[in-house]
């Protein structure tokens, strides 16, 4: 059997460099590095530190002597980051990791070019440059500070101290004080010393603390391509210290107190409150009691509890102003400050009272009245004698007064008493107070008092005895009256009656009846029945007269009256026998002719 060997390209070109480099054996090399060139061995390369991940950095480039194809690579010591990747081929060199100068300022590697047969290595420093990726930093924060209160305008107070890791302008640091227009502070630019403004004074009872807040700002540099400037900001509580320079102040004022009927002796009534006005290390303080107490009021000089030392139902004033004093003592006893306030005190009755109806012999709730119907609007009650009376004191003797019963007949004045007043009680609609609609009016008054939780109230009942006026005019049930009679009546027949009501009573609902017209004078009628008749002398006749008209009047006492009209119709009867003409002729005829003959009958 023969043996076959198979023999690759790549196996041919490996023996060939073996062949040849028995002969030859020279190493290939990296081309120099060109000022502005991105090829050669690395040796002056320096990359920005904001270069993105995957940028093509650099490109490996050298050749071998013989012609030979040469390799590339790229490595780094053990246990370093690699930052690179390289294509071995085309010695193309890639990015893979993000940089940071602030970190890491400088990448060693080690690039290498080979023949297949030689390598030659070298160890090259990537240089990182900066770019402005950070923001400044303070430093030994946070920031506190103590300043007495005292402590001049213009005085420099505290520094704050700030870093920036790029470099050049970058790393330059410049503060300023946010909202400067309202801070009491200012900073140096440069410095970052923290000082009081000129012309500014602090005050502990004003405010205690206060927050400035620092920026410091870089000087601004290049970022992937932009102008960047970064920024940070802090805040430097500065708590104002207190000195005594202020006197003692009372704390909730106005002071008010109430002492009521029942108020047992030595009850506390109020306390005053007041403190040092340098809270930070306050003195000890006192309590005094001035002027305004009459002997009632007592203070407690450390606590400041105000007391009542007389017996309430002794007390004479409604109100009492007590002038009141605190004392700033230090330790030693010796009065350095001092304050006044007023304190006043209400003596307050309590609501045991309810409000009280009166007449001209004492307590009353019924109360009664005659008067005439229709009095003239406006017209005062001047019989009802009302009092009204809440024996308590202040808010406790305000009450309401009403009426209660038919509705815009009355009111009554007034409508709000604080204590006592007289009662009035006023017409406002005389065509309600109607003696021919009722006889009688009845109204309750109700006094019930307003701002007291009890609203206690009393009551009386006004009765109204209505007199009767003349008031109304008698009225006929019909505007006109008809009346058939027949011619043959004799004298005194009832013709018609003529009926009218007045809705007066007595004298004034008395009517009398009359009747006049031209048409009237057969006829008579009753003055009190309004019954209407034929004269007794009265002959009728439809053939003279069959139509009567006149009018009857009904009139009241007092002159008042109504009319209303008559018709008579006079009925005719078969009374009389048929009549010839007197014109009849006697004529000389044929018998066997026509003869008209006229007769006359009276109806």
């Amino acid at each position: 059997m023969k043996n076959v060997w198979h023999i690759t390209t790549s196996s041919l070109l490996s023996l060939l460099h073996i062949c040849l480099a028995v002969q030859t054996n020279y190493a290939p090399y990296f081309f120099d590095n060109v000022p502005g060139s991105i090829n050669g061995n690395m040796a002056l390369l320096s990359l920005s530190e904001d270069t993105p991940v995957g940028t093509h950095i650099y490109t490996l480039n050298g050749t071998d002597p013989e012609g030979f194809p040469v390799f590339y690579d790229l490595t780094f010591e053990p246990g370093s980051k690699r930052y690179f990747s390289i294509d071995t081929m085309n010695g193309n060199v890639t990015l893979i990791e993000e940089l940071d100068r602030e970190k890491q300022n400088e990448i060693e590697a080690i690039v290498s070019i080979s023949d297949g047969i030689n390598k030659v290595s070298e160890r090259v420093r990537i240089l990182v440059t900066d770019a402005n990726d950070e923001s400044p930093e303070f430093l030994n924060t946070p920031y506190i500070v103590n300043v007495p209160e005292d402590t001049p305008s213009g005085s420099s107070i505290f520094q704050v101290d700030a870093v920036d890791k790029d470099s050049g302008s970058g790393g330059s640091i410049t503060y300023l004080v946010q909202d400067l227009h309202s801070s009491k502070f200012t900073v140096d630019r440069h410095s970052g010393v923290l000082r009081i403004k000129s012309g500014v004074s602090l005050d502990f009872e004003k405010s205690r603390t206060h927050f400035v807040t620092v920026l410091a700002k870089d000087g601004g540099g290049k970022l992937r391509g932009k102008y960047q400037v970064f920024t940070s900001t802090t805040t430097v509580t500065i708590n104002v210290e207190d000195i005594q320079d202020s006197p003692p102040v009372f704390v909730g004022t106005p002071y008010y107190g109430y002492v009521y009927e029942d108020t047992v002796l030595g009850s506390e009534i109020l306390t005053v409150i007041a403190f040092d006005g340098d809270r930070g290390n306050p003195n000890s303080i006192q309590y005094s009691l001035l002027d305004g107490a009459d002997g009632a009021f007592d203070i407690n000089n450390v606590t400041g509890a105000i007391t009542v030392i007389k017996n309430p139902n002794e007390l004479k004033k409604e109100v009492y102003e007590l002038r009141i004093q605190v004392s700033e003592l230090t330790p030693s006893g010796e009065v350095v400050g001092q304050a006044f306030t007023i304190v006043t005190i209400r003596v307050v009755d309590l609501n045991n009272h309810p409000p009280t109806f009166y007449g001209e012999n004492g307590p009353q709730n019924r109360f009664e009245l005659t008067m005439y119907e229709h009095p003239p609007e406006g017209e005062i009650l001047r019989g009802l004698k009302i009092t009204v009376n809440d024996s308590d004191q202040g808010a406790n003797a305000k009450f309401n007064l009403r009426l209660v019963g038919p509705g815009g007949i009355f009111r009554v004045v007034p409508q709000t008493v604080l204590n006592e007043a007289q009662v009035t009680i006023i017409v406002e609609n005389s065509a309600g107070i109607d003696y021919e609609k009722f006889h009688l009016l009845t109204f309750k008054l109700l006094a019930i008092e307003v701002n007291t939780p009890e609203k206690f109230s009393s009551t009386a009942d006004i009765t109204i005895h209505l007199l009767d006026i003349n008031d109304n005019v008698p009225r006929f049930s019909s505007e006109y009256y008809v009346a058939r009679i027949p011619e043959n009546s004799p004298g005194g027949s009832n013709v018609v009656a003529a009926t009218a009501t007045d809705l007066d009573s007595g004298l004034w609902g008395e009517i009398k009846y009359s009747i006049y017209g031209a048409g009237s004078d057969p006829f008579l009628i009753h003055p009190s029945t309004g019954i209407i008749y034929t004269q007794p002398w009265a002959i009728l006749d439809a053939e003279e007269n069959a139509k009567y008209n006149f009018y009857v009047k009904a009139e009241d006492t007092e002159g008042k009256y109504s009319l209303a009209e008559v018709f008579v119709t006079v009925l005719d009867i078969n009374d009389h026998c048929p009549e010839f003409n007197e014109n009849i002729q006697e004529r000389t005829m044929v018998i066997g002719s026509p003869v008209k003959i006229e007769v006359r009958i009276s109806l």
